[in-house]
This record gives C-alpha cells, sequence and structure tokens, in this order.
C-alpha cells in the first residue's frame, strides 16, 4: 500500500482513528463529521484509543471548537469506554 495514496472511509457514523497519523486528526474530524451530516448521520463514534490520551484530548479540542456539535462524551463500556467518543451533531 502507498502511503501516498488516499485512504477511503466509508461513511457509517464510525471513524477509527488507528490508521491516522495524529497531525491528520485535526482535519480528518470535521470533515469526516461534514459528510456525515449531508447523510443524516447525526450520531457518530470516533475511536481514538486509549494509550495515553493525547489523541482522546485533540479530538474533544477539535469537537469543542465545531458549530454543529451539541454534544460529546466517552462512550460506556459496550461502546469502548475511554477508548471511544461518542459526539452528537445538529
Amino acid at each position: 500500500m502507498d502511503p501516498n495514496e488516499p485512504i477511503i472511509l466509508p461513511i457509517d457514523g464510525i471513524l477509527d482513528l488507528h490508521c491516522f497519523r495524529p497531525a491528520e486528526v485535526k482535519e480528518l474530524v470535521p470533515d469526516y463529521l461534514q459528510e456525515c451530516r449531508k447523510l443524516g448521520i447525526l450520531q457518530i463514534r470516533i475511536i481514538h484509543g486509549k494509550g495515553t490520551g493525547t489523541l482522546r484530548r485533540t479530538v474533544h479540542a477539535v469537537l469543542g471548537r465545531l458549530e454543529y456539535v451539541t454534544g460529546f462524551k466517552i462512550a460506556g463500556e459496550d461502546g469502548g469506554s475511554w477508548g471511544a467518543t461518542l459526539v452528537d451533531l445538529r
């Protein structure tokens, strides 16, 4: 797989960040959420992993700046626990 080749993501309301570089997240998250909105998907699950929490904090900072995000929270035990964030969009 060519590292310069774009990754095609299914727009299904689940964004797994494991296959992306942390530097890509600030653009990727808003772009993905906008595509979900276009399709009427207003509840999103972002999988950032548990790790040190740096990626989670970056995701939450991005979400906090988006006017169309009505809320977000850490997923429950059945949704990935603190390795995933649930997002509500308007």
